[in-house]
């Protein structure tokens, strides 16, 4: 799941930490995807790492039961198939296309059904302290923390996320995502074609799309 899905499921938390926590295995792949840190089983003097780890295995849960869900093999199955003949010449591969693409969809609709707030998300960002994010990142073994913190600044700053209210700021985000692996991922007649798939599969969800969130509320309890 991406950012404001993992988020859905603690909003009403007032831990800051426990909701960087929930996506901050995902923030630390945009930042260097060679990052790799198991803080899982770890425990800390400070109860505030302690929360960031709590919510870094929530992370971990919610995407272990989205991953191995009916919904996420059937939508991002179907969306491979339809987006396959719109990227013809592209370099992306249709399978990560159509992974991607399902958790982008889910966070517009979140957004754009008023089911989250995202300044409420930044808020909770905001207010955790670059020093105890830092004790958590050196204790889980890394070895540079800076070069995450120039994204994370960067992140927070921009409030990118507020754009996915935008189908085609979809788009726009898979292109970003693709650019990480494939330097000329899309045409410009690629991303019109997407934008279009994109926008109609996203009405076709809209009436179920909520059954992924209630499935893994279940799992948690």
């Amino acid at each position: 799941m991406n950012f404001l899905s993992h988020y859905y499921f603690d909003r009403d938390t007032t831990d800051c930490y426990f909701t960087l926590g929930t996506v901050l295995p995902d923030l630390l792949k945009n930042a260097d995807k060679s990052i790799i840190l198991h803080p899982e089983k770890l425990v800390h003097s400070n109860p505030s790492v302690n929360s960031i780890i709590k919510g870094w295995n929530k992370h971990l849960l919610v995407d272990k039961f989205f991953h191995s869900s009916a919904f996420f093999l059937t939508h991002s199955h179907q969306l491979k198939k339809e987006l396959t003949p719109a990227i013809a010449g592209s370099p992306v591969k249709p399978f990560f296309l159509g992974h991607v693409a399902i958790e982008l969809i889910l966070d517009n609709l979140l957004i754009t059904n008023n089911e989250i707030n995202v300044t409420d998300f930044y808020n909770h960002l905001d207010s955790c302290k670059e020093g105890t994010i830092r004790t958590f990142l050196e204790f889980a073994g890394m070895k540079n923390p800076d070069v995450f913190f120039k994204f994370y600044d960067e992140f927070k700053r921009s409030r990118y996320l507020n754009t996915y209210i935008n189908i085609d700021q979809i788009t726009y985000a898979l292109k970003r995502i693709c650019m990480r692996v494939w330097s000329n991922p899309f045409t410009p007649q690629h991303e019109q074609d997407m934008t279009d798939i994109l926008i109609a599969y996203r009405l076709s969800i809209m009436d179920v799309y909520k059954s992924i969130y209630r499935e893994i509320s279940g799992q948690l309890i």
